[in-house]
């Protein structure tokens, strides 16, 4: 799927895509005054930091001013309940560690995985070869569609802390897509239709669809999520468990819903995807070396995109456990 771009005003003054006039000025404002006054209490001179809501989209902010890797309970008690409110946190020149990464990432729970690479760059410094015999550059095409993390697995995982090492001098850019505003703004017709619905989600589908049979042996992909357990069943439509919101499951992993014939599935989860993936509903996040975000698996969607292959890019995802009392497949 293409970008899509748009550009809405935003201010902490004014409602955030369907959000409550205020909650987010609201939560801006502490988060900010927070770090602000750890940060004075530190060093009376030192500026304060900032946290501002992305231009050209419904969610999302960037936070700059501030170090991960120093926060104390309070400042990052404000950090979290932005994160809830924008489901996005960017936060540029970070150049993290790989401990230090999952260090963070285990401030917003238990860890699914720590820093794995996502790289067209083997261990070896070598560029992967892109004839279609390297399985973990599949992967990385595969990822080109949109899609929640771990869907396919027993629980959906929380959330991700995602970094950027090296990056190519074009392309590259990582989409986010926001499934509640998406759920707000659809229509009483589609809302009661897909109410109770339930689709199934595999990696080995999703894998399918660009060619990779993840069946075979996997040589330099590790292999996680084509498991041989049950295929995992979730539903459209469900409630945050944290905001209260309505989200949608959907994506490149989600097939055959109940009740409905393969072209009617198909339809349905392609209409719900287009719909969700326009703006104001979606962001691209054009890496520079160092930066990191942290997104909400449970509402946002997100994606990769292509970038020249004859240049290294290399991330590092570390990926936030899921409740299994909320996250847990049906």
């Amino acid at each position: 799927m293409e970008e899509v771009r748009g550009s809405i005003p935003l201010s902490s003054t004014e409602p955030i895509g369907c959000r409550k006039a205020g909650s987010a000025a609201a939560r801006l404002s502490s988060f900010s005054g927070s770090l602000a006054s750890s940060a004075r209490e530190r060093d009376p001179g030192v500026v304060a930091p900032t946290i501002t809501p992305l231009p050209d989209a419904a969610f999302g902010a960037t936070v700059t001013e501030v170090d991960v890797t120093d926060l104390d309970d309070e400042s990052f008690d404000g950090l979290y309940a932005a994160w809830l409110e924008f489901g996005l946190l960017v936060f540029p020149g970070q150049h993290l560690s790989r401990e230090e990464q999952d260090t963070f990432a285990g401030r917003f729970g238990d860890l699914e995985f720590g820093a794995s690479p996502l790289s067209n760059v083997d261990k070896n410094g070598r560029l992967r070869a892109t004839d279609g015999t390297d399985d973990m550059m599949q992967i990385l095409v595969g990822n080109m569609g949109w899609h929640h993390d771990s869907t396919y697995m027993p629980v959906q995982a929380k959330g991700a802390v995602f970094s950027a090492d090296v990056v190519p001098t074009e392309g590259g850019a990582t989409g986010f897509a926001d499934t509640a505003t998406a759920y707000d703004e659809l229509d009483a017709e589609t809302r009661q239709r897909i109410a109770g619905l339930q689709a199934r989600h595999s990696l080995y589908h999703s894998q399918a669809q660009i060619g990779h049979d993840g069946h075979t042996e996997q040589t330099a992909y590790s292999g996680y999520g084509f498991h041989d357990g049950p295929v995992s069943v979730r539903p459209l439509v469900k409630t945050h468990p944290e905001t209260g919101r309505t989200v949608l499951t959907i994506g490149r992993h989600a097939h055959d819903v109940d009740g409905l014939d393969t072209p009617e599935s198909i339809a349905l989860l392609d209409a719900l995807l287009d719909h969700t993936c326009r703006a104001p509903r979606v962001h691209h996040h054009q890496w520079a070396a160092g930066d990191v975000v942290v997104w909400d698996n449970r509402r946002l969607l997100h994606q990769a995109t292509p970038w020249p292959f004859d240049q290294p890019r290399v991330m590092w995802h570390t990926r936030i456990a899921g409740d299994p009392q909320t996250e847990a497949s049906l």
